[in-house]
């Protein structure tokens, strides 16, 4: 975990280009128009249980899934967000600054989870996966399956990769996507939900796709959250 700031940027190439409130900002803006992103984080709401108390959310930007949850799940107790952009993480604590339920923390996911952080009943993450190398996210996915309850549930709403180049080209032409994001690590959700299972997730899954934009989402066996 991250204290001040400035030491951002000693953290990780991802953390320098972060830091950037131009490019955060434009990031945002992208991801505001992100065909059917609306459809499937009602999926994602969809599959959180109603009882779920603690959540965590990786990468949480300017706090939009974190609201959406909060909205929706009134047995809300306590939602942790975590992201290493200065522009994001001020956003949401601007967002959230009257709500205690809600703890903004600088960090950098391409580094493991802080470890004071407690269990939770569900951890969520919303296109920001995608931005970490193939050998972190599975890491990362291990970390997210120690840090769960038994019957917690991860979902991972995020940025895949095509199985073809043409079907590439058809995500690039269908969203009107003029450039590539250089910080983009896509890889396929086969080999995402295989790291999964492996790991011990059970009910693992791609519960909707949109050509790239995917939701996997994971249980950890158990007694259901209640």
């Amino acid at each position: 975990m991250i204290d001040k700031e400035e030491e951002i940027n000693e953290y990780s190439d991802s953390s320098k280009e972060w830091s950037d409130a131009e490019y955060a900002l434009n990031y945002l803006e992208i991801a505001d128009q992100i065909p059917y992103k609306k459809d499937g984080e009602m999926v994602l709401l969809d599959h959180i249980p109603k009882t779920v108390k603690r959540v965590l959310d990786l990468g949480t930007g300017d706090g939009r899934l974190i609201n959406l949850l909060s909205t929706n799940i009134s047995s809300l107790q306590e939602v942790v967000g975590l992201d290493i952009s200065p522009t994001m993480l001020n956003m949401a604590r601007d967002y959230f600054k009257n709500d205690n339920s809600v703890k903004i923390i600088t960090h950098d996911l391409s580094y493991p989870l802080p470890k004071d952080l407690g269990q939770f009943d569900a951890i969520v993450s919303g296109f920001a996966i995608h931005h970490l190398t193939h050998e972190r996210k599975r890491v990362l996915y291990k970390e997210i399956f120690d840090m769960m309850k038994p019957g917690g549930i991860f979902c991972n709403y995020d940025h895949v990769a095509s199985s073809t180049p043409r079907l590439h080209q058809q995500f690039l032409t269908r969203t009107a996507v003029k450039r590539e994001d250089k910080s983009n690590k896509l890889l396929n959700t086969e080999v995402q939900l295989e790291w999964l299972r492996e790991i011990g997730f059970i009910d693992v899954d791609c519960y909707w796709k949109w050509l790239e934009y995917a939701l996997m989402i994971g249980v950890k066996s158990g007694d259901i959250v209640t």
